[in-house]
C-alpha cells in the first residue's frame, strides 16, 4: 500500500525579488507542513507550476490541468498534478508589479533622467494572476488527480458547504495498492466517488491513450525514428503549445521502450528558466513549450519532434540507425494495419461490411503489442552473445565484445 498523494500545495503569483517584469511562484500553503521521512518535499516545484513563467494576464483564462514529472537524486519520479486558475490581482500586488516595471525602465535609461515609456498605459486595467493547486505523488493516477483537484477548485469557487480541510485530509491519508489489477472506490467526503484502477504489475507502464495519440500526431515513420533514436541514446526534444500533449508524448515514447527502462534525463515539461538543460551532453527525452522554439534552433545534436506540426527534424550530424530488415518493413506494415484496418480491403471489388474501429484505448494496446513482439524478435537468441567470466569467486555474465 502507498499514499495516493504525498503533498498538497497552493502556489500563487508573487513579485520577483530582483524587480524584473516577470513574477515568481510563491508557496502559500502546503500540507503536510513537515516532510515525510520516506519522501522529502520536492524543491523548485514553483517553476513547474507555470513552465512558461509567472505572468499577469489582462483577462481571466479558463482553468488548465497538466501533470509534470520531477526526478529526484535516487531516480525516483514524482508526479506533480497542477490545476491552474486565475484570480483578480489585489491592488497592492498590482502596484508592486507596476513599480518593478518602472524601475526596470529607469535602469535601462542608463542613469539619465527618469521617464515613462510612451507605450505604457497611463492607467492599468484589471489584471489576473495565476494560482495553482498541486498534488505531489509517487503514483501515476492522472485522472484521479484531475478529479480531486477539480473538486477542491469547485468547493473554493462555488463556496460549497464542504470543509476543504476534511477533503484535503482525506486525500492525503488515502492509501491504494501499488499493483494487482484491482479496483478501489474512494471518496473525499464531498459526495464524490472515484474509482482507482491499479496496474497488474508495477513495472508495467500505464500508457492510457498516449501511444495512440503519438502515432496520430507524428505518423508511423516519425514515431519509428524516435523509437530508434531513444534506443540508440540520442537526444529527443518534443515541442507543443500544450503541456498535456508534451507529457503524453514523452509517456508514450517510454511505453514503447518496454521492457527496457529509460535511465537518462526525462523531463516531459521543462520550465523556461531551465532551458540550459538542453545543452547537456547526456541523452534525454524532454518536452518544451513551442513558444521557446527559437531557443532550440542552435542545438546541433538534438532531434526535434513538433507535435503540433507533425514533423520530426533530424540534424545533419545525427545518424539514427533504422531497425534491421525485414523487421523494419514488417513493423511498418503491421502498424499500418492497426492504425488503418480498412487499408487491406480498400482495393476489393466487393469489400465486406465495415466493422467499427477500435477505441483509442484498445488501439493503444494493439500498438504496444506490436512493439513488444518486435523486442521479442530483436532479442531472440541473445544468450549466444553472452560470455561467462569465471576468474571471480562468483561467475560474471557479460556480452561478448565480438558478438
Amino acid at each position: 500500500m502507498a499514499r495516493l498523494a504525498d503533498y498538497f500545495v497552493l502556489v500563487a503569483f508573487g513579485p520577483h525579488p530582483r524587480g524584473s517584469g516577470e513574477g515568481q511562484g510563491q508557496i502559500l500553503q502546503r500540507f503536510p507542513e513537515k516532510d515525510w521521512e520516506d519522501n522529502p518535499f520536492p524543491q523548485g516545484i514553483e517553476l513547474f507550476c507555470q513552465p512558461s513563467g509567472w505572468q499577469l494576464c489582462p483577462e481571466r483564462n479558463p482553468p488548465t490541468f497538466f501533470v509534470a514529472v520531477l526526478t529526484d537524486i535516487n531516480s525516483e519520479r514524482h508526479y506533480c498534478a497542477c490545476l491552474t486558475f486565475w484570480e483578480p490581482v489585489e491592488s497592492t500586488q498590482e502596484v508592486v508589479c507596476t513599480d518593478n516595471a518602472t524601475e526596470k525602465e529607469e535602469e535601462a535609461d542608463g542613469g539619465g533622467q527618469a521617464r515613462l515609456s510612451s507605450t505604457a498605459p497611463a492607467q492599468p486595467g484589471q489584471l489576473f494572476a495565476p494560482k495553482t493547486l498541486v498534488l505531489v505523488s509517487r503514483l501515476d493516477h492522472a485522472e484521479v488527480f484531475r478529479n480531486s483537484l477539480g473538486l477542491i477548485y469547485a468547493i473554493h469557487v462555488e463556496g460549497l458547504n464542504v470543509s476543504l480541510e476534511n477533503v484535503i485530509g482525506n486525500l492525503l491519508t488515502c492509501t491504494v495498492p501499488l499493483a494487482g489489477g484491482s479496483q478501489r472506490t474512494i471518496s473525499l467526503g464531498a459526495g464524490d466517488r472515484q474509482v482507482i484502477q491499479t496496474p497488474l504489475v508495477d513495472s508495467l507502464p500505464v500508457s492510457r491513450c498516449s501511444v495512440a495519440l503519438l502515432f496520430r500526431q507524428l505518423g508511423i515513420t516519425n514515431v519509428l525514428s524516435l523509437f530508434c533514436a531513444a534506443l540508440t541514446e540520442h537526444k529527443v526534444l518534443f515541442l507543443s503549445r500544450s503541456y498535456q500533449r508534451l507529457a503524453d508524448a514523452c509517456r508514450g515514447l517510454l511505453a514503447l521502450l518496454f521492457p527496457l527502462r529509460y535511465s537518462f534525463t526525462y523531463v516531459p515539461i521543462l520550465p523556461a528558466q531551465l532551458l540550459e538543460v538542453l545543452s547537456t551532453p547526456t541523452p534525454f527525452i524532454i518536452g518544451v513549450n513551442a513558444a521557446f522554439q527559437a531557443e532550440t534552433q542552435e542545438l546541433l545534436d538534438v532531434i526535434v519532434a513538433d507535435l503540433d506540426g507533425g514533423t520530426v527534424t533530424v540534424p545533419e550530424c545525427v545518424h539514427i540507425p533504422p531497425l534491421p530488415e525485414p523487421l523494419q518493413s514488417q513493423t511498418h506494415n503491421v502498424l499500418s494495419m492497426v492504425l488503418d484496418p480498412e487499408l487491406e480491403l480498400a482495393d476489393l471489388a466487393f469489400p465486406p461490411p465495415t466493422t467499427s474501429a477500435s477505441s483509442l484505448k484498445m488501439q493503444d494496446k494493439e500498438l504496444r503489442a506490436v512493439f513488444l513482439r518486435l523486442f521479442a524478435q530483436l532479442l531472440q537468441g541473445y544468450r549466444w552473445c553472452l560470455h561467462i567470466v569465471r576468474i571471480h569467486p562468483e561467475p560474471v555474465i557479460r556480452f561478448h565484445k565480438h558478438s
